[in-house]
């Protein structure tokens, strides 16, 4: 399971209201501290970047599967809901349309294709990428 972003930021809140007993304080609450602060700025990431990455993707797995002549899977056709929720519903839709694809290109030897995939995922890891934040004493 993928968390989302209100998964995360409710799991930072739990973590840091919930009183540490006195043995957990020090060098254990900084490190729970320093942690939820990660998450949150990972977090960040992914809300600012999230939407465009899904709504990127979507349209170039679409033009990928017009291109193998594949149908596009109903109810996959168009965004209608830009809700995270949404885009990701869409895209594990089309995703699982892309692999299909991509199996009868693989086994028919289409490599321009085959390679017009390969570079979908590339840009789609990198379009996804968080960047880790410097952590504190590094």
């Amino acid at each position: 399971m993928t968390p989302t972003v209100s998964e995360l930021l409710l799991g930072n809140f739990i973590a840091l209201t919930d009183p540490p007993p006195p043995e957990a304080l020090g060098d254990f609450m900084a490190g729970k501290v320093a942690v939820t602060g990660m998450i949150a700025m990972l977090a960040a990431q992914e809300a600012e970047r999230g939407a465009e990455a899904r709504i990127w993707e979507n349209q170039a797995i679409r033009d990928l599967l017009v291109r193998g002549g594949a149908p596009i899977p109903a109810g996959a056709e168009t965004e209608k809901d830009y809700a995270i929720g949404g885009l990701d519903r869409v895209n594990a839709t089309l995703r699982t349309a892309l692999i299909a694809l991509h199996t009868e290109v693989e086994e028919a030897g289409n490599r321009d294709l085959d390679h017009a995939i390969l570079r979908f995922y590339v840009k789609s890891a990198d379009m996804r990428r968080l960047d880790m934040p410097p952590m504190p004493g590094n």
